[in-house]
């Protein structure tokens, strides 16, 4: 199996070059704590035998300048593609994101809250944001959105709205799963369900959450494939933002997956990512983990 990664972030170690401009003007703490260079995580991936990713930009970083995700990508466009982030508000938004796909970037990713400052969902149902969203259908990008359950309203109008735009869910959108089967609380993400163009990221916040209080992952990650399908769920490191080695944080992931079918976890862990990003498709043989 080559299992693709589509949530790791990269910071550079040249901050002459590439000069942190923090989303919100608050840096994240990880960032500086535990950053990691585009030659980390290569070292990290072939450590733990991911064959490829999708890199994430981090927005409480750089902001809205992508170059460091894009130029960390384009030197090792075998192994990885590039997710960056744009001022969906901006007036010439179109033309931004065009610009950053003709340099190289995969996708895109809209950042309404989390580490730095509280979701604000009120973005997302702008229409000041919609002709980036048409740029995105036009360009065939997928987009990332990190939010709570208090914006999974806004995400399902944006995917009827923009159906030709897969739209992938951070974190798996944050669920509340603490009450355990059949996981009322949760529900607004599994209404969800029926919308074929919105997909799970499985991140280290869903995995630590199934051993709290009555959850378990034996019973939840069953629920999410029976309701939207391995075919729409991917798994995503969050590796430096999540502690631990990314072999750790892979091995964590697999044991809450052991419960599922092989065929469900060989969508998760690559097939879904190479459907969403397609250049990370084509054969790679997964490195061998070192010891």
């Amino acid at each position: 199996m080559n299992i693709i990664d589509i949530h790791p972030h990269i910071i550079s170690d040249d901050e002459k070059r590439y000069p942190p401009a923090p989303l919100f003007g608050k840096r994240s703490d990880w960032s500086q704590e535990r950053p990691s260079t585009v030659d980390a995580l290569i070292a990290a991936m072939d450590a733990a035998g991911v064959a490829k990713a999708a890199v994430v930009h981090s927005s409480t970083t750089y902001g809205f300048d992508n170059s460091y995700v894009v130029d960390g990508c384009n030197q090792h466009k075998d192994r990885l593609v590039a997710v960056g982030s744009v001022d969906m508000l901006a007036d010439d938004v179109p033309a931004v994101i065009k610009d950053w796909a003709n340099k190289g970037l995969a996708g895109l990713r809209i950042f309404t809250g989390g580490s730095t400052k509280d979701f604000d969902p009120s973005e997302l149902d702008n229409p000041k944001s919609f002709k980036a969203w048409e740029a995105c259908a036009d360009l065939r990008l997928p987009m990332c959105i990190q939010t709570g359950p208090i914006g999974l309203q806004q995400v399902r109008m944006l995917a009827e709205k923009f159906q030709k735009v897969p739209i992938i869910l951070d974190h798996l959108g944050r669920p509340d799963v603490l009450d355990g089967p059949p996981y009322r609380n949760a529900q607004s993400l599994f209404d969800l369900a029926d919308v074929p163009n919105i997909y799970m990221k499985l991140t280290p916040r869903i995995f630590g959450d199934v051993k709290k209080d009555q959850a378990s992952a034996e019973t939840f990650f069953p629920r999410v494939v029976e309701a939207f399908g391995a075919q729409r769920m991917a798994w995503g490191s969050n590796f430096p933002t999540s502690p631990g080695t990314l072999a750790e944080i892979l091995a964590t992931a697999q044991i809450g997956l052991a419960s599922l079918s092989a065929n469900d976890r060989d969508w998760i862990f690559g097939k879904t990512a190479q459907q969403l990003y397609p250049a990370l498709a084509g054969s790679l043989t997964t490195p061998t983990p070192c010891n």
